[in-house]
């Protein structure tokens, strides 16, 4: 399985093109325009490395750091235009594993992400175990890919799998069909929001009692779904 590598920057064309060179070189990317979504994504999906702009609009890529790492261990490379204002990064020592600055060599970045994933290669050692997500009668365990309902496992596609995930770690919360696109589908997804809803027919086909009659995924008009647990029998 190719490693994984999010891409957090404001700049379409510089996200877009850094996703595509790091395809090229065997990596599996996912992308973020802030850092608010990036945090959302990195709920559902723990990336072997973060690729993270320091100039971002809202939370800024030092912010974001430091909440990344509150959550997990991940390494993380600043990519800067301005390489004082990273110098005082490093004095801080806030924890970067390395920084690029723009504009670069696609072949000096492609080397900096592989050094660095063999050193969090190295200090990781071995596989954390697991942990499982439950919600009312659902469990969740993402490193498995594997759902169950009252103990009865139930065959999700990927998509599937993804969007129950992220409904799943905010239950009781209310996501809009943008804030699932850019969690699920990534900020490149050009595509129909219509996705969304076929993608939550299907899934009510699997998960519910009566899908006619939704008791799980539940449709706030004008806002978007939530997950609503359901009691233990």
């Amino acid at each position: 399985m190719p490693q994984h590598i999010l891409v957090v920057d404001d700049d379409t064309l510089l996200r877009r093109s850094l996703s595509l060179q790091l395809e090229q070189a065997g990596y599996s990317t996912s992308t973020a325009a802030s850092a608010e979504d990036a945090l959302a994504l990195i709920q559902r999906q723990q990336p072997d490395l973060i690729l993270l702009d320091v100039g971002l609009p809202g939370i800024d890529g030092l912010q974001a750091l430091r909440r990344i790492h509150q959550q997990m261990d991940v390494p993380i490379i600043f990519v800067t235009a301005r390489r004082r204002e990273f110098d005082e990064v490093l004095g801080l020592e806030l924890g970067a594993d390395g920084y690029i600055t723009k504009p670069f060599n696609p072949d000096v970045l492609l080397a900096r992400v592989k050094a660095v994933l063999r050193r969090s290669a190295r200090r990781q050692g071995v596989d954390e175990p697991s942990e499982q997500l439950i919600v009312g009668d659902i469990t969740i365990d993402a490193a498995a890919h594997t759902v169950q309902i009252s103990g009865r496992a139930v065959d999700l596609a990927a998509k599937e799998f993804a969007l129950l995930h992220s409904l799943a770690l905010e239950a009781g919360k209310v996501l809009s069909v943008e804030d699932l696109i850019v969690r699920i589908w990534g900020a490149e997804f050009s595509g129909e929001s219509q996705v969304v809803y076929v993608h939550i027919r299907w899934l009510r086909e699997k998960i519910e009692d009566d899908s006619t009659n939704p008791q799980r995924i539940v449709n706030v008009r004008g806002v978007g779904y939530k997950l609503v647990p359901q009691l233990i029998d």
